[in-house]
Order: C-alpha cells, then structure tokens, then sequence
C-alpha cells in the first residue's frame, strides 16, 4: 500500500500521465520551448522522456504550440518522440490542420508523413482542404488534392471547399488557381451553398471574371464528382 499514493499521483493530469511537481514544470517547459523555437531546451527535455502529449490550459501540447510559430526543427524532434499530429487544443487546431490554414507547406508535408488524418475538421466542421481554399494557399491545395481528401465535403456553415474560395476569395491570382485545381479535381460546380447559391452565381454577382470562366466551362462539361 505504501506505493499506492505516489503512483495515484502520477496519473491523467492535463492529457497525460505526468506527476505532480517537477514532472509537470518540465511538461509545460517542454510546451513553453517548443513555442519560443528553443531546440536545445527541447531536445534536453525530451532526453528526460517527458511526456509529449501533456497538454496547458489551452489544451495546447508542445506540438501544437510548435506548430503555431511553424518550428519545423521542433516539429520533427517531437514527432520522433511520439507526438501525435492529430492531437487538438481546446478550439480544435491540431499540428496537421494549422498547417492548412497558415499555409505551412513544409509542415503540412510532415504532419502527412507522420499519419495525419485528412478527414479530420475544426470547430467549423471544416476539413484541411476547406481551411486553405478560403485563404487562396495554392501550394497546400495542391498537396492536399495528393491525398485521399473529400473534395466535395460541406462545413457547417453549408459551404465546401470550392464555396468558400469563391465566397471568402478576393478573385485573384492565388484564389482563381484554387478554383482551377479544386475543378480540375472533381469538384462539384453546381453543389450551391444552404440559400441554394452556385459558386458561379456568387463569382458573377462578385465579378471574378476568369473564376466565372472556370465554372462555366466546368458546368457546360458535366464536371462533378462521380
């Protein structure tokens, strides 16, 4: 019975089995490092088999608060210590979905090597592919459409991933090249948002001139998703 106590102790803390004391300042020194870009820190807390997975009061664990500042030394020092690049923090960003959304292409590539979930959302419902296509990441689009990503998916909000390029897009360069690949990719041009608006209604009553041109050309060949 006299080791019953300390091992209680050690129990499910803030996301993970980390003591009391010293074990948790050295799992939110590990988050606090992570965040600042301090390599050495990491790598000497990490040689203490600290508990990746610990999370702070914003649910954040320490590859999430790398992901954030995109740390890419970081990143690949805590997904060799077992970080999972799915874990959320507390408005449900994870490691893979931050890449997404901040444009991080580089980080993006090492989250899907390491297992992330493609199909995964955010607090809007809204997959990796949605997050990218509203804020006109060319590049992100393109790696994503590599993978097995459902092009045609609908957030809350009723809009997919052509939808809110179109909606949110200033109808620019990098907006009008989303457009282009997610068509070219099977999305379906005629699925119209919870008013019943078609992406190219809202491109004309915008007058994003070549995106109409896209969509027009896509919907007079039928181009959907099977």
């Amino acid at each position: 019975m006299n080791l019953f106590w300390p091992v209680l102790a050690c129990l499910m803390l803030a996301g993970g089995p980390v003591c009391c004391g010293q074990a948790r300042e050295d799992s939110l020194r590990l988050i606090s490092a992570s965040e600042n870009g301090d390599v050495e820190a990491v790598k000497s807390l990490l040689k203490k088999n600290v508990y990746v997975h610990a999370q702070d009061k914003e649910g954040r664990c320490a590859l999430v608060a790398a992901a954030y500042k995109n740390r890419l030394e970081i990143v690949d020092l805590l997904i060799a210590a077992g970080a999972d690049v799915n874990m959320k923090d507390n408005t449900l960003q994870s490691a893979y979905l931050i890449s997404t959304s901040e444009g991080y292409v580089e980080l993006l590539k090492k989250t899907l090597k390491a297992g992330a979930d493609v199909h995964s959302t955010d607090s809007y419902n809204g997959t990796g592919l949605i997050r990218a296509a509203d804020r006109g990441h060319v590049e992100i689009i393109r790696e994503l459409l590599k993978t097995g990503i459902r092009v045609n998916h609908v957030n809350r909000l009723g809009w997919t991933a052509l939808l809110e390029a179109v909606i949110l897009g200033d109808g620019g360069k990098r907006h009008t090249e989303v457009v282009r690949l997610l068509v070219e990719a099977g999305a379906d041009v005629n699925l119209p948002d919870k008013d019943g608006t078609t992406p190219l209604s809202h491109a004309k009553s915008k007058n994003f001139a070549e995106i109409v041109e896209i969509l027009e050309k896509a919907g007079k060949s039928g181009r959907k998703m099977p």
